[in-house]
């Protein structure tokens, strides 16, 4: 029987025998997008006759690296990660040697990855921070949303500071990296109405740039409860998860984000375990699934 594991990466392909197991492990399913990954993944590993064995490390980084080599000495047949390969690398190098093929779900390029399925973070940060500039007529003073202990994350970041810079009516107020491990909407909340406390004035505060959708998701609580939801503040978030949708289609300060197929990115994940347990060789180090920007007109759909 071969097994595959998964640290929260994702692997797959049609030509394996029924029984063999799959490990994934993430520090991030508390997150939406992670479950949703997930949830594509699961469905083609079923399809497949796959065991899968998902194993959350609840923002704990630093224990992916236990559970890295707890595969490694259970002889898994192929590793799936979510989280950055930097901060795991010495469990990745041990599954390396025993010569187990690891693929990233969303996880950030390294060369002790087979391959990387994701989004184009850095496509996604540009459009959302270009509808920004472009609700505001390229002026405003704008709240931004980061988390940079996450590559993919800490990516869309770095384009949207690069689109703000190069716009000069455009002032970054703040630059937040939120508290992530309840999903990051209570600590994102409790920031934004901090930033809000601090500039009391209507029109001190004119957007909301968020990495993904939790942080856009507390930042609108916070402006909703502060009153302030007929100012005209503009929130984006990246993601489109069902929570900003419906938020979006509301028609209030949260305008616009960017859907990511994590289905898609689930089952291609699935797929590129598929052909490396299969004996192929995948020579494109990213894999990239499209994306949709979501705005009030198509947030229903």
């Amino acid at each position: 029987m071969r097994i595959v594991t998964i640290a929260l990466a994702l692997a797959g392909t049609a030509a394996l025998a029924e029984g063999e197991r799959v490990t994934v492990i993430t520090p991030y399913l508390a997150q939406p997008g992670t479950q949703f990954y997930l949830d594509g993944f699961q469905a083609e590993a079923e399809a497949r006759g796959w065991e899968v064995n998902v194993v959350d490390t609840a923002g704990d980084v630093a224990a992916v690296v236990s559970r890295l080599e707890d595969a490694a000495t259970q002889g898994v047949d192929a590793v799936v990660i979510n989280v950055d390969p930097a901060q795991v690398e010495a469990g990745l190098l041990q599954v390396q040697a025993a010569g187990i093929p690891v693929v990233g779900m969303d996880a950030g390029a390294s060369p002790l990855l087979a391959t990387n399925v994701t989004s184009n973070g850095y496509a996604m940060a540009a459009e959302t921070a270009a509808y920004l500039v472009n609700r505001l007529g390229g002026e405003g003073r704008v709240v931004m949303f980061t988390f940079d202990p996450f590559p993919p994350v800490q990516a869309r970041g770095v384009i949207a500071d690069a689109v703000f810079a190069n716009t000069p009516g455009i002032e970054v107020v703040d630059r937040i990296t939120p508290d992530v491990q309840d999903g990051g909407i209570a600590d994102s909340r409790a920031r934004m109405e901090a930033v809000l406390a601090a500039n009391p004035d209507p029109g001190s505060i004119n957007g909301v740039w968020a990495a993904w959708d939790q942080p856009a998701l507390g930042a609108l609580q916070a402006i909703e409860a502060a009153g302030r939801a007929g100012e005209g503040i503009v929130v984006t978030g990246i993601d489109a998860n069902p929570q900003a949708r419906e938020a979006i289609a509301a028609g209030g300060p949260f305008e616009a984000s960017v859907a990511q197929d994590f289905q898609g990115i689930g089952k291609a994940a699935a797929d590129a375990v598929g052909r490396l347990l299969a004996g192929e060789t995948i020579r494109e180090p990213v894999t990239f699934v499209p994306t949709t920007l979501v705005t009030q007109a198509n947030a229903a759909g």
